[in-house]
């Protein structure tokens, strides 16, 4: 795909910008101390957990789901990802070729995006903001949004993707839309001021939860996700987990229903 003259894309990039966006609220979700929640990416569903948040897929989630969930006082997330290209997703094919960089190991399907692109990614990934504040959630968590730290084909350097995050926390609070920091863990110092709250994936079981202090010293909430395929039980985390004021539960590793959580 031939790349376009640098005065269109720079006008293109200016206009969406700058162009208004009715939030609807005046204020967004900002989560603190111990909350209660599952996180539920794939099949089996079960929606009647007694939790106070909820995160989902974004494209898999209807309006009427998201609906009932607010109906009972649950907090609700969408999850997408904003540093991956993933070939299912309904807008794969508005993504240029440019932007799509080296495959994301483990994740067949999946591969890397070129975040020094904001003047591209913007639309697309603003569209996605915009479905997800339209089917109603409350917050959005961003997935993959430490490529810096990968092999994605891309020179990203530490500050390309601290300006891309800030970009898109931005973004999503001109909706009305809280945003949690999705792992990178050695940029929140820099970016707790940025995000609402944090999610992390396997901190305990690989000993970095004490990074996400900058969240929990500013009174925000800090979810985490163990997984069982690495062995870890609550027993070996819910202690930890209590004395640093962090929200934990175990999971299986392709989110369907099943949880437990802390005592």
């Amino acid at each position: 795909m031939p790349l376009r003259p640098l005065q269109s894309i720079i006008a293109g990039l200016a206009v969406y910008l700058l162009a208004p966006i009715d939030s609807g609220a005046s204020d967004w979700w900002r989560p603190s101390g111990r909350v209660t929640w599952d996180w539920q990416l794939s099949e089996p569903y079960d929606f009647d957990k007694m939790v106070s948040m909820l995160d989902l897929d974004l494209f898999e989630t209807g309006e009427d789901v998201v609906a009932a969930l607010k109906s009972r006082g649950v907090y609700t997330v969408c999850y997408l990802s904003a540093g991956s290209w993933e070939a299912w997703r309904d807008d794969a094919e508005q993504f240029p070729a440019e932007t799509i960089g080296k495959a994301y190991e483990g994740w067949p399907g999946e591969r890397w995006l070129d975040i020094r692109r904001i003047d591209v990614l913007a639309p697309l990934i603003g569209n996605r903001l915009d479905l997800c504040k339209a089917k109603g959630f409350d917050a959005v968590e961003p997935d993959n949004i430490d490529g810096y730290t990968n092999d994605t084909g891309f020179p990203l350097s530490a500050e390309d993707q601290i300006r891309f995050n800030r970009w898109l926390a931005a973004e999503a609070h001109r909706r009305g839309l809280s945003i949690g920091l999705k792992n990178d863990p050695d940029q929140a110092a820099a970016l707790a001021d940025d995000f609402d709250w944090a999610l992390t994936e396997d901190c305990f079981a690989e000993g970095w939860c004490r990074q996400m202090q900058p969240f929990i010293s500013r009174g925000k909430a800090v979810f985490a996700a163990e997984y069982t395929d690495t062995g870890i039980t609550l027993e070996k985390f819910c202690n930890q987990a209590e004395a640093l004021g962090v929200n934990a539960i175990l999971k299986r590793r392709e989110l369907d229903s099943w949880m437990r959580g802390c005592p």
